[in-house]
């Protein structure tokens, strides 16, 4: 009510500012008006005795206020207002409009709200005015262009503006900046604005424009600089475009836009330097005439149907950095076709070249080896490029990464290769390439990832591969190497990823194997190696994949293999394996596919966790098994009792045996007792700021934590439903229970991890911490838990992945307005952790089963085993490689989080992008779908470049597909969704660019999903 009344109080003040006064006065009332809008100004902010804005009050002269200027010559009046990233918040004042002679606001980069106040239009003198980057919403009030006729800079981008362009703004004369990129505006743009006849920048990206680009817009005789990218633009780009003399940089891409390029299109256009026309729907060859563009950087027309050959006149354009023609239908079948690379060799400052993903045939021309030692980036892959790799491609000495994969080359690998010192990324994958993989690929000791499958490689594998200790992704798959498989590889600590199959390997499988504490992925199947299956594979705790089928091992599965708490496939069939099937395989609770077939196993087999599900195992060709669910179809287990002569030797040997061992327990743990009472370990350690729970409570909430309470498990620990006792013996409340695996390696750091960023979190979509437990279990052993706040609807990945086995799971279902709010929460869980929370906070690991649903379905973003502090505000963390192994899950991570484990507010981003792809498409990013082919990212951005909605989550679609059947209200509303499903869908492709800084920050996420969300009420 305070708050009210002083607002209503500034504002009659605002009003009675403009009344007549007394010429005596008059000039000092107006220097109090100014004073008084200040303060109104000060007073609708969210903080306003804080920060920057501390010394506004009036003990000091306003004119010496922080981020105002006054003009002596016009009796101390306000000028201007320069508070750019001052970390403003709340709304903006109407009574800023009584500072009738301000010329320039800036209040940019700010946290501002609500809508902008039409008040501004009464700065008559205003000159500029910058909003951005802020949480503007509502419409651009249309007074803007009534009133302020001396405005030249309007900046209103990074807002969640809405509505349509004012018709007014195309009534400022002296407009030579308009900026009013990523919001949400909709409707067409106003051919009106082709009357600024000063404009010189028009920023109209990323908001949701439809409609054709009006040819006006192409008569602007000063502009330099459009960006209309990223909207829902249709129809050709107008010919008066290709007529702007004064055009630097322009901007199409991400739209629906179609036609060809006119012959002649660039002869006109002599300053050009940028040009984006990528995914859209444009045909047609690349005219010639794109070389009298002489001072192009940077061509981006790829994602299109071009098609013909490229022009070797491009070869002119000397200043040419980048030329991306990826994913056309551009061509070349004779070696004439190729000219364009031997033009390219006078481009001397090109670092990247991407045409892959198009129809380049015939020989990879030896002119390759003669383009740009700048080159960084040279993609050529999914082409049908024949013949040798020519040697001299090592001539491209800056060469990072190179990408000659799915093409048809032949011949060995050049041994010149070795020269490529700063390689991160070789892909030569599906050729039919053959000869011994070169020794000379140990020095390329920048790599990252390297895929040789699929081609006819022979001979050993290199040892010197061990020496490539950054390498993450090592692939070799597919080939015909022979003979041992080199200690070396398992040196290589960083790996992630370990692919051998389908070669004619042979030997065991090396013991170090264990020294690949952060390998996800191992797969050695159809070789012919023999021996055991080493029990130091228990030792790579992350593993999630396992494949040695159709090998020649033998032995039993060592139960050391009960330490792969993460493992989710499994595959042993083919071999020579015996013994019972442990049963530790059931445990695994992440397992979903396990392949025991055609081994010599025998005995009973299990009938809990995978074993319960007859779809998830294979077991067929082990003719001496019993038991197990009845789906299975095996026969009982007949129990053979010892012989009745026997029986008096065997009952005391049992008896005497059961004795002693109860004997020998019993010392042990006294023994434990006294070790443990003489160190005096604290029996109950709690968070500060939590109350206090003792291991025994925690056995009582947890029913001795009983399988039947078992919610899940991972690999650092398992987690169970609780019921504590209420305070003062209250109701009980419903609980989860975290019990660390402390002989986990990495475990006690996850605890400390997760403690460290929970214990002072507050927000309303993170997991809630009730309090932590280090104690001694009833064995004397060491006892961590965390406890939190039970989450009744369990995770998100339970409901985008149902189990269809489990008729409760199998009803559950997401409609696009729930994942739109979903999706939501997560945004602003992780807004709060990386910008708002008491310390920023890197989650490391975000994913669909680390999103919890709560009983009302909104959704906590939980388990902070990997979480990362930051310290001293820097948005990157470098941490050590051996410090807590690979940072987040396959699929979800970030591609830089490589060697050294360089983790940073991005990395999250690029996993919530992979997140919003999974939520829109019902697809694990690890689906078996993206395992040889596209990632998923891959895989939405081809459906969004043919226009096609055939990624949609089927139930999603078939609930789309129903709106129909109900006439135009039906029809009005499948059309909204299907515009939200393809926005969805570009927001999970901006969040996840491979390139950081490319990245969309928190903010502007929920400013988007906010428009999304609106448009669904």
């Amino acid at each position: 009510m305070e708050v009210a009344i002083r607002l209503l109080w500034l504002s009659l003040l605002c009003i009675c500012s403009h009344a007549r006064l007394p010429p005596g006065s008059r000039s000092r009332s107006n220097a109090t008006a100014d004073e008084l809008a200040l303060l109104s100004f000060k007073s609708m902010l969210s903080n306003p005795s804080g920060g920057l804005l501390a010394s506004w009050n009036t003990s000091s002269h306003f004119c010496s206020w922080a981020g105002v200027s006054c003009s002596r010559r016009h009796h101390e009046r306000v000028v201007s207002l320069l508070m750019n990233s001052f970390n403003l918040s709340g709304r903006i004042s109407p009574c800023l409009g009584n500072l009738s002679f301000l010329r320039e606001v800036d209040f940019g980069g700010n946290q501002l709200v609500g809508e902008i106040p039409a008040e501004v239009s009464h700065l008559i003198r205003l000159q500029v005015l910058n909003l951005s980057s802020n949480q503007l919403q509502g419409e651009i009030p249309a007074e803007i262009g009534l009133s302020l006729k001396n405005l030249v800079y309007l900046n209103l981008g990074e807002n969640s503006l809405s509505g349509e362009i004012p018709l007014s703004l195309a009534d400022l004369p002296l407009m030579e900046h308009l900026t009013m990129y990523y919001n949400r505006l909709s409707g067409e743009i106003p051919p009106a604005l082709g009357n600024l006849t000063k404009l010189r920048v028009l920023h109209l990206d990323y908001n949701m424009l439809s409609g054709a680009i009006p040819s006006s817009l192409g008569l602007l005789p000063s502009l330099s600089r459009l960006t209309l990218g990223g909207n829902n633009l249709s129809g050709p780009i107008p010919d008066s475009f290709w007529n702007i003399s004064t055009l630097n940089y322009y901007s199409v891409q991400q739209n629906m836009l179609n036609g060809s390029i006119p012959p002649d299109a660039f002869s006109k256009l002599p300053y050009l330097q940028s040009i984006y026309m990528d995914h859209n729907f444009f045909h047609g060859p690349i005219p010639w005439s794109i070389a009298n563009a002489s001072g192009l950087l940077v061509i981006q027309l790829g994602r299109n149907s071009f098609s013909g050959i490229v022009p070797p006149e491009i070869g002119r354009l000397t200043k040419l950095q980048k030329l991306v023609l990826l994913e056309t239908l551009l061509e070349a079948k004779e070696p004439k076709d190729w000219e364009f690379f031997v033009a390219l060799t006078n481009c001397s400052q090109l670092q990247f070249l991407e045409l892959g993903v198009s129809k380049f045939g015939g020989v990879l021309p030896d002119s390759v080896s003669n383009l740009s030692t700048s080159l960084i980036q040279l993609n050529i892959n999914d082409n049908t490029i024949s013949g040798s790799i020519p040697a001299d491609i090592s001539n491209l000495l800056n060469l990072e990464y190179l990408d000659l994969s799915k093409n048809s080359f032949t011949g060995s690998l050049p041994s010149s290769l070795g020269r490529l010192k700063n390689m991160n990324l070789f892909y030569v994958f599906g050729n039919e390439m053959s000869g011994p993989v070169p020794l000379t690929i140990g020095n390329l000791t920048e790599l990252n990832d390297i895929e040789l499958g699929t081609n006819s490689f022979g001979g050993r594998i290199p040892r010197t591969l061990g020496n490539l200790r950054k390498l993450e992704f090592l692939s070799l798959s597919s080939n015909n190497l022979v003979d041992l498989i080199p200690i070396e590889l398992f040196n290589i600590t960083t790996l992630h990823a370990l692919d051998l199959s389908y070669n004619n390997l042979d030997g065991s499988i090396p013991q170090e194997i264990g020294n690949l504490k952060g390998v996800v992925e191992f797969y050695a199947g159809w070789n012919k190696l023999s021996g055991e299956i080493p029990s130091t594979l228990g030792e790579c705790q992350l593993l999630q994949i396992i494949d040695l089928h159709n090998n020649i091992l033998n032995g039993t599965i060592s139960s050391l293999l009960d330490q792969l708490l993460g493992l989710e496939y499994l595959d042993l069939s083919s071999n020579n394996l015996s013994g019972q099937i442990p049963k530790f395989l059931g445990n695994l609770s992440m397992i979903y596919n396990l392949n025991l077939s055609f081994n010599s196993f025998v005995g009973q087999v299990p009938t809990f966790g995978v074993f319960a599900n007859a779809s998830a195992i294979s077991i067929q060709g082990n003719d001496k098994l019993c038991g197990g669910i009845h789906d299975l179809h095996l026969p009982p287990c007949s129990l053979q009792w010892p012989k009745k002569k026997h029986k008096p030797l065997v009952v005391p040997i049992v008896i005497s045996l059961v004795a002693t061992l109860a004997i020998l327990s019993l010392i042990y743990m006294l023994l434990t007792w006294r070790k443990r009472s003489t160190t005096k370990t604290p029996l109950t350690i709690s968070m500060q700021g939590h109350p206090l729970i003792s291991y025994s409570e925690l056995v009582k909430a947890t029913d001795g934590f009983s399988p039947t309470n078992l919610v899940g498990s991972g690999s650092f620990g398992s987690v169970y439903k609780g019921e504590l006792d209420g305070q003062d013996g209250g109701s009980t409340n419903l609980v989860a229970v975290k019990v660390l695996k402390l002989q986990t390696p990495g475990a006690l750091k996850s605890f400390i991890a997760e403690c460290e960023a929970l214990r002072n979190m507050r927000h309303r979509n993170i997991v809630k911490i009730v309090t932590a437990c280090a104690s001694i279990d009833s064995r004397g052993n060491d006892f961590k838990a965390i406890v939190y706040d039970f989450m009744p609807n369990g995770s998100l990945e339970g409901w985008l992945h149902p189990d269809s086995n489990d008729v409760q799971t199998e009803q559950r279902y997401l409609d696009l307005k729930q994942r739109v709010t979903i999706l939501l929460d997560v945004a602003y869980a992780l807004d709060y952790l990386h910008s708002d929370g008491p310390v920023p906070v890197i989650h490391c690991d975000l994913k669909s089963s680390n999103v919890l649903l709560d009983a009302d379905m909104v959704a906590h973003v939980g388990d902070f085993g990997l979480a990362k502090i930051i310290v001293d505000g820097n948005s990157i963390v470098q941490q050590s490689v051996s410090s807590m192994g690979f940072r987040g899950t396959i699929g979800y991570a970030a591609p830089e989080y490589g060697a050294g484990n360089v983790v940073s507010t991005n990395g999250d981003i690029y996993s919530y992008g992979i997140l919003v792809l999974e939520m829109i498409t019902g697809k694990r990013p690890t689906d078996s779908t993206f395992r040889e082919g596209p990632s998923i990212r891959e895989y939405v951005e081809l459906a969004l470049r043919r226009g096609t909605m055939d990624v949609i989550d089927m139930r999603l679609s078939l609930s789309l597909n129903n709106e129909l059947q109900g006439a135009d209200e039906g029809e009005a509303s499948h059309k909204r969704k299907t515009d939200c499903l393809i926005t969805l869908l570009r927001l999970g492709l901006s969040c996840s660019e491979e390139l950081p800084s490319s990245r969309m920050p928190t903010g502007d996420i929920i400013k988007e999903l906010l428009v999304i969300k609106s448009s669904l009420l």
